[in-house]
């Protein structure tokens, strides 16, 4: 009689992961902490926000130990529209800027 189990992952590693994201998301703080501001601001809070998401997704909804084509099936579409998202955020600003030329 054979039963079939799951495949396990060592608790270290979920340790391991939770500290990394402890590490995170305390930089994040120090963003706001350290009064940074601009550019600069958005871009780590928007990294560490990145790498947060990417750990759980990969670790904690185990998409690390899926098929390839699963991941791709995610993650491409989700970076089409990352891409597009960036787009629109390029054309916004330059329909702001002449909106701003030409309706003074």
């Amino acid at each position: 009689m054979s039963t079939k189990t799951g495949q396990q992952h060592p608790i270290g590693l979920y340790l391991k992961i939770w500290l990394l994201l402890f590490v995170l998301s305390t930089l994040s703080y120090m963003v706001d902490y350290f009064h940074l501001s601009g550019y600069l601001r958005w871009g780590l809070i928007l990294l560490f926000m990145m790498l947060k998401a990417g750990l759980i997704v990969a670790v904690f909804m185990h998409l690390a130990w899926e098929r390839l084509a699963l991941v791709t099936a995610i993650l491409l579409p989700t970076f089409g529209l990352l891409v597009l998202v960036a787009l629109m955020a390029i054309e916004a600003g330059h329909t702001h800027a002449i909106r701003q030329l030409f309706f003074r």
